[in-house]
């Protein structure tokens, strides 16, 4: 795989994603949306898997680490799918844009990595008051929107924590197996929230909403995912710290244009110290003389 079509290809996924949990959840609710959206994305990669050969390992640190990455995923998804119901998806990106900075919190808390640098600490206090300024403004017009915003804030600690996590546990194990075995510990507790909680089939399913499923189970859930491990294997660190700092950028766009999606000035500026945080927290140290 060429590297900068991996780079452009993750970068554009990770743009659309959630404008794409928006609409997948129209007419069918959040939690059909993304439950189907999983079962079908365990189902692409077992296929995979079952192509290319593969199999999943099953030793003690591999199943650690499947329950780290299925934890992970099922709390986050959970999170951001109730958020897409009351605030627009750029804003889903661009809270979810800090997810660097906790995750290197959290490495420093599990991982010993020295992360509280002079500029990383100025990257993080710019993060949280851009996230505080969007949550306030979103609260004062709308206490769902405000709940929106922190859901999608507690889906970043549910990743950042769960991404530390397994790489403290070290497995070693390839993308595409990591994302099978997190479909695998997760799909079931989609499916068991489906059913206590809504257990609805719907009665008629847009045609944008299933596209939406499939383009989250296909490019979300499987491409998107394999296509950042390899990215990871390839690259310096500081190039893929590049992703999380353009595709906020381009949601806002995304859903501006095709979801006529209106972000107020309140917004914006707080989008923006988010942006400017984690520029200083990825790079600021690099950029010293």
């Amino acid at each position: 795989m060429s590297l900068p079509a991996a780079f452009i290809g993750v970068v554009l996924i990770w743009s659309t994603t959630p404008l794409a949990i928006k609409w997948s959840s129209m007419g069918t609710g959040f939690l059909f949306g993304v439950t189907s959206r999983m079962v079908i994305g365990l189902l692409l990669c077992v296929v995979i898997l079952m192509v290319t050969g593969r199999r999943l390992r099953h030793d003690r640190v591999a199943l650690q680490t499947y329950v780290a990455a299925g934890l992970g995923v099922w709390a986050t998804m959970m999170c951001v799918y109730w958020a897409a119901l009351y605030i627009p998806s750029g804003l889903i990106s661009v809270v979810f844009g800090i997810t660097p900075v906790f995750t290197g919190v959290f490495a420093a808390t599990l991982l010993d990595e020295r992360v509280f640098t002079r500029f990383k600490i100025i990257g993080m206090v710019m993060g949280l008051l851009g996230l505080l300024l969007i949550f306030r403004y979103s609260l004062n017009i709308e206490i769902a929107a405000g709940l929106g915003v922190l859901a999608v804030f507690t889906g970043v600690l549910a990743q950042s924590s769960s991404a530390v996590i397994i790489k403290r546990i070290q497995a070693g194990i390839a993308g595409i197996e990591t994302t099978t075995g997190a479909l695998l510990v997760s799909t079931p507790l989609f499916v068991l929230s489906w059913w206590l909680f809504d257990g609805v089939w719907p009665q008629h399913v847009e045609s944008y909403a299933i596209w939406s499923i499939l383009y989250l189970a296909l490019f979300g859930s499987v491409i998107g995912f394999i296509g950042y491990y390899y990215l990871i294997n390839q690259w310096p660190a500081n190039r893929v710290a590049l992703i999380p700092l353009m595709t906020p950028v381009l949601a806002l766009l995304v859903g501006y244009l095709f979801n006529a999606e209106k972000v107020g000035a309140t917004e914006m500026a707080g989008a923006a110290l988010i942006l400017a945080g984690l520029w200083a927290y990825e790079f600021g140290d690099r950029s010293r003389v």
